[in-house]
């Protein structure tokens, strides 16, 4: 399903979006359609990179709690 789109650009804007898409063949819709989507796969990129990033954090702090736990276990073996 393709729904329309109305968003208002400065002319400066516009006429980049059209020089460009002249340059490489494209309408200003297939440009302007192609420019979403790569900004779409950055922004999930970031996102997935940001939940990694988390999620790493979250499991180095429980790795550093039970290497302190062993560390005390090891530094008194009837504890």
């Amino acid at each position: 399903m393709k729904s329309l789109v109305s968003i208002r650009l400065n002319d400066d804007l516009l006429q980049a979006i059209k020089a460009h898409a002249h340059s490489l063949h494209l309408s200003q819709a297939d440009y302007i359609r192609k420019a979403i989507e790569n900004m779409n796969r950055e922004t999930e990129k970031q996102l997935l990179k940001q939940k990694l990033e988390a999620a790493s954090l979250k499991v180095r702090k429980e790795s550093m709690q039970i290497n302190t736990e062993f560390s005390e276990i090891e530094d008194d073996p009837d504890a």
